[in-house]
């Protein structure tokens, strides 16, 4: 589960942090803060979501070896190498710039399955829609992050996240039983 924070004063921020923490940890997910890796601890966080190579280079002393330093911000294929060589856990493709901007979701989609198919660190999928969660997981994501749509659904929430979640294991099923045709055992 990826929080941004509002911005505020460093206490707030941690209070808010040790309210999230354990409910996420006791439902078997990862908490992960999006920045503020100096809060990561302090607050029982599992790790920090990074914008970019040099806030992950900041970040690995602080984050290394007891917590999860997943990056994103990448624009190049080069960027997504060094931030696997640097020591990421994790690289997010398609989440949108400070301008709002991403890259179209065949760019995002082609770039997971690159990923997927060369490198170890899991890759993750950012969805602003059903359809993308569904293409991105068929794509090799080993997660997707689900946008918006999620917050806006008339129906709530925990009705799309469970859709989403289905959507998600439905590709990924597929996209196992196309590599392994006929139940071809490897």
């Amino acid at each position: 589960m990826l929080v941004r924070l509002k911005e505020t004063d460093q206490r707030t921020m941690i209070s808010r942090i040790k309210a999230l923490a354990p409910p996420v940890q006791k439902a078997g997910a990862a908490l992960l803060i999006d920045g503020h890796a100096e809060l990561v601890a302090r607050g029982g966080a599992d790790g920090a979501h990074l914008p970019g190579i040099a806030a992950l280079k900041e970040a690995l002393p602080s984050l290394k070896p007891d917590r999860i330093a997943g990056v994103g911000g990448l624009t190049t294929r080069h960027h997504s190498m060094d931030a696997g060589e640097i020591g990421a856990d994790y690289l997010l493709f398609g989440e949108p710039d400070a301008k709002g901007q991403r890259p179209s979701s065949e760019a995002i989609a082609e770039r997971l399955d690159w990923w997927a198919e060369l490198f170890e660190p899991p890759c993750v999928g950012f969805a602003t829609s059903l359809e993308e969660a569904y293409d991105f997981a068929a794509s090799g994501a080993d997660f997707v992050l689900v946008g918006e749509f999620v917050w806006a659904d008339p129906r709530g929430a925990k009705a799309a996240l469970i859709e989403a979640d289905a959507t998600i294991k439905k590709a990924h099923a597929a996209a196992l039983a196309s590599q392994n045709p006929a139940g071809e055992h490897g």
